[in-house]
């Protein structure tokens, strides 16, 4: 039991690391800022999908 706890924070804590390199990463660019608003709000309401989303459609096509 205290294993499946410890694991379940590893991955809480490697989603938020992820995330907040993410949003650091949108910040940085050179999008304007409507589109990083927009970003950072998609990033936080999905942690998980929302870096995907990014890298798939944003990263370079916004």
């Amino acid at each position: 039991m205290k294993t499946t706890k410890t694991m379940g924070r590893l991955i809480s804590l490697l989603i938020l690391i992820i995330d907040i390199v993410i949003i650091l990463d949108i910040l940085r660019s050179n999008k304007e800022t409507e589109k990083k608003i927009l970003w950072i709000i998609v990033v936080i309401l999905l942690p998980i999908l929302g870096p995907i989303l990014y890298y798939l459609i944003g990263k370079n096509k916004l």
